[in-house]
């Protein structure tokens, strides 16, 4: 029997810990709860984690700082949806900055949440996938490996650079469609599903990290380029190289 998604939910308040860990408990995920960063990384070293729910407002190391440091260590890879109390835009945009695959405003219904989970989780799933004669092992561009099974990107020097959720989903849904220019809202839809909350600044802050991650100078970018009031557009040659 297929074991269930375990999740993971960060929050210094007992009640949405206990909140969440029924509610979703009773929609069948495993639930394990940390009531700050300490107790975060003593159960990510413990147990094999699918998905973080991160409050943004903690004591000692916030959201942020959390959010961070998991982008620079081992579990890079790892889907984060970021719980605040703030809602402004300008919020959400420094969460997905610093690697969050969603954002939440509380107060929030804990089925929206439940909605973000599913589709956070389907997103990942999908990408490890394996569907037959659609997806190449390796795709390659300008000395640049992706591996879309394993989702991994290597550098031309053979150096792998971690990737959130968030941040291969969009670089798929560009390597994909090279030569192609793709608005911001059909970039949303593959790269975050219609099932997030849209807005433009998203994407903006997703490719300027996936820029930094590839070396594109963003004065004039080379690879990821803006196609000024259309979107974007993946400019390198793009070449399967399945061993």
């Amino acid at each position: 029997m297929e074991k269930p998604p375990h999740l993971l939910v960060v929050d210094d308040h007992a009640e949405i810990r206990q909140l969440l860990q029924r509610y979703l408990g009773d929609h069948g995920y495993r639930v394990t709860t940390a009531a700050n960063g300490l107790e975060m990384r003593r159960l990510l070293a413990d147990a094999a984690i699918d998905l973080i729910i991160l409050d943004l407002m903690m004591p000692g190391d916030d959201g942020l700082t959390l959010c961070r440091k998991l982008r620079a260590g081992p579990h890079a890879a790892l889907p984060v949806i970021m719980l605040t109390a703030m809602g402004e835009d300008t919020d959400r945009i420094i969460g997905l900055e610093m690697g969050a695959d969603d954002y939440l405003a509380k107060p929030f219904n804990p089925r929206e949440l439940l909605a973000r989970v599913k589709a956070v989780l389907r997103r990942t799933g999908a990408s490890q996938e394996r569907p037959s004669g659609e997806i190449a092992e390796r795709l390659c561009f300008l000395g640049w490996t992706l591996r879309p099974n394993a989702r991994e990107l290597v550098d031309p020097d053979r150096t792998l650079v971690p990737l959130s959720t968030a941040e291969f989903a969009l670089l798929m849904a560009l390597v994909t469609r090279p030569g192609r220019v793709l608005t911001r809202d059909q970039l949303l839809d593959l790269a975050r599903g219609r099932d997030a909350r849209a807005f433009d600044r998203a994407i903006d802050t997703l490719v300027s990290r996936l820029r930094r991650k590839l070396g594109d100078q963003s004065r004039d970018p080379q690879i990821i380029k803006t196609i000024r009031g259309d979107g974007y557009l993946f400019a390198p040659k793009v070449e399967r190289c399945d061993a």
